[in-house]
């Protein structure tokens, strides 16, 4: 198993197969076999495609799209916002458990690890999938960008009535991938403290995403991470 091929979940696999085979996935490929010799490089190779192997194509029913992963030590494990067992929430989760708590009532959890969700139909990408230990935005621009907007688009053309939840100028800017006569699109700022307290607080995205999937015949999200 190759540093940045591991293995990915077979509904996407299918999906991306031509990615993983085009031409720039082949220098991504070799940018960070050498990127990983010279700098320390998150998440851990075997969690880059987390997010993926958690939610198969069939299971996805909401795409929460981030940036990159947290450069910090041991923050990233391969979903978006989310940071592994025994590691702080960021500024940013602790800002989405705010708006949980106002929107339905539930108690931010003594963790910040959100594979609940994803387990629950949550797909949680960011749209660069490495990044250099304490360089944020280090790896964007090298080819992953092309990746995770083929990720969208293959749930946007293959499944119908997904809520596709952006927030902030960065994930709302993909949202020309997305089919909006089958799809749903909820906006409102980033969760970051610098601006939060535009519009990210109060969006009540979480009731509003199941009501939405409740009236599309699926079934809700499960938001309590207790």
């Amino acid at each position: 198993m190759s540093t940045i091929n591991p293995i990915i979940e077979s509904s996407w696999y299918e999906a991306l197969k031509g990615e993983f085979e085009s031409s720039y996935f082949a220098d991504l490929k070799n940018f960070l076999l050498l990127e990983r010799k010279q700098n320390t490089v998150f998440p851990p190779g075997n969690l880059i495609f987390n997010a993926f192997n958690l939610t198969p194509l069939p299971a996805v029913k909401v795409v929460i799209l981030g940036q990159d992963p947290y450069h910090g030590p041991g923050q990233a494990h391969g979903l978006c916002f989310s940071v592994p067992h025994g590691v702080d929430a960021p500024p940013s989760l602790k800002n989405i458990f705010k708006e949980l708590k106002s929107d339905l009532g539930l108690d931010p959890p003594n963790h910040g690890n959100l594979e609940k969700w994803a387990k629950d139909g949550v797909l949680l990408i960011n749209a660069t999938l490495t990044v250099r230990a304490a360089q944020a935005g280090s790896h964007q621009g090298k080819g992953w960008e092309k990746f995770t907007d083929a990720a969208i688009r293959a749930v946007s053309d293959n499944r119908a009535g997904i809520v596709f939840i952006l927030w902030g100028n960065y994930a709302i800017a993909k949202e020309g991938l997305i089919d909006q006569s089958k799809h749903f699109v909820l906006k409102a700022p980033h969760p970051s403290p610098l601006a939060a307290s535009r519009g990210f607080f109060g969006c009540k995205h979480f009731s509003k995403t199941n009501e939405l999937l409740l009236n599309a015949g699926l079934m809700p999200v499960n938001w309590d991470l207790s």
